[in-house]
């Protein structure tokens, strides 16, 4: 099932989605480093990690939404995908929640902070993972004539276009 949203030929949800999952992931790596050598640095930036992160969960999630309104009812994909955007939706908030707790002082920001940014991070494996069986396992996002030797998305022809493949010798 081909992605409604693309951009070149290419899903965007897939491309923006790994700019939020690196930065935040990034970002509980910092706070983990912050805590073992006390650098007020590595909590700043984490905190600006964060910002980033959420917004750029936002804008994945509009291309997610999307994606996700194409695919048929009562299917697996359908059940799926709804897990995948709840769950994410649940790991922008929890971040968002240690975002709005490192105001007062993004440097050396409350335990609470901390652990709802760990707690994010462990659920947003879970959800990478639902994104990962919607795409790899069930084909959503995936160009309908995909194969092995499909032209480059650039060239303007469909995928299952072979026009200009040798046939193999056995």
């Amino acid at each position: 099932m081909e992605s409604r949203a693309r951009l070149l030929g290419h899903p965007i949800h897939q491309m923006l989605i790994v700019f939020p999952l690196g930065l935040l992931g990034m970002a509980v790596i910092f706070d983990v480093i912050r805590l073992v050598t006390g650098s007020a640095g590595l909590g700043v930036a984490s905190y600006y990690m964060i910002v980033a992160g959420v917004v750029g969960g936002l804008a994945a999630a509009v291309f997610g939404f999307i994606d996700w309104s194409a695919i048929p009812s009562r299917t697996r994909a359908k059940s799926v995908g709804t897990r995948h955007a709840v769950g994410i939706v649940v790991v922008v908030l929890l971040f968002a929640g240690s975002w709005w707790l490192r105001l007062a002082d993004p440097a050396n920001p409350p335990t609470l902070a901390f652990v709802l940014a760990v707690v994010g991070a462990g659920l947003s494996l879970a959800t990478a993972w639902l994104g990962g069986e919607l795409v790899d396992r069930l084909g959503v996002g995936v160009d309908d004539g995909a194969h092995l030797d499909a032209p480059s998305s650039l060239s303007g022809r469909p995928a299952h276009d072979r026009s200009d493949i040798a046939p193999r010798r056995t």
